[in-house]
């Protein structure tokens, strides 16, 4: 039996990680780059990947401020990231680019340097685990719906990889049910090859559901957020996902809550 079971695949999902504005001023001042993953980390390293949404672009020269909707970190920030084992991020949302171009860069940059993967930018990115490839694409559609070459990468990431996980950045902000775009686009990226769907944006949790036998979930809701005026964008959901023999076997949702300021913990 410990044979079998050493064999598992635990691939953890989160949702929003915005590292900037109040989070990162709360950071600073407790001079401690890990302190929004204190509480969580000591269980996201047990998975054997984690997968979120960076909402944040990483550029030095960051200013501190806590307000206003245009945001980034401190490229120290990262810290935080790899002390609690995330190792794949999507950059494709609607602030990542809030630095421009040289932003998005510099994001990228030092999330290689630190050893984290990054999907979003148009690439596969790709994380094997005890022989069994997990494959990671993001795309923004809080606007749009999938593009012939985004269909076309999806059909062509899945012959390069045994699990294709999709990280999709739509819906509206502060609903707490799907709307019919996304169930169209869900719908659509299952059929071109998706294994998993998982959604960011709306800053609320979203129902999940099944679709051809596999697992949608609409939004995560956030993850790491500085948003602390409603109860809803305080809470949030991660998902562990158990892979045997390359198939998905068990599917956990677990409670998250942002207990103190861009921290947040599991509820037990």
């Amino acid at each position: 039996m410990s044979g079998l079971f050493r064999k598992d695949i635990k691939v953890v999902l989160v949702g929003d990680i915005m590292l900037g504005r109040s989070v990162m001023t709360t950071t600073l001042a407790k001079n401690d780059y890990t302190y929004p993953f204190w509480k969580v980390a000591s269980e996201l390293k047990q998975a054997d990947i984690v997968f979120g949404n960076l909402e944040s672009p990483l550029v030095e020269g960051c200013p501190k401020t806590d307000t206003g909707m245009i945001f980034c970190a401190d490229p120290k920030m990262v810290l935080g990231l790899t002390f609690s084992g995330i190792d794949v991020v999507t950059l494709a949302n609607n602030h990542i680019g809030n630095y421009g171009a040289g932003g998005i860069t510099e994001t990228k940059k030092t999330l290689t340097e630190y050893g984290i993967d990054y999907t979003g930018d148009g690439n596969l990115a790709v994380k094997e685990v005890r022989g069994v490839e997990f494959g990671f694409l993001g795309f923004n559609y809080i606007y749009g719906k999938p593009s012939a070459y985004d269909l076309k990468m999806i059909r062509e990431s899945k012959k390069l990889v045994d699990i294709l996980i999709v990280g999709v950045h739509w819906g509206e902000e502060y609903q707490a049910k799907a709307g019919v775009k996304q169930k169209e686009i869900a719908n659509t990226l299952i059929k071109e090859g998706a294994d998993v769907v998982v959604g960011h944006h709306p800053h609320w949790v979203q129902e999940e559901e099944t679709i051809n036998g596999k697992p949608v979930y609409y939004s995560l809701g956030n993850f790491v957020f500085d948003q602390m005026w409603s109860q809803k964008t305080k809470e949030g959901a991660a998902i562990t996902l158990t892979f045997r023999n390359k198939e998905l076997i068990k599917e956990e949702k677990e409670d998250v809550v942002i207990t103190s300021l861009g921290q947040p913990e599991f509820v037990k």
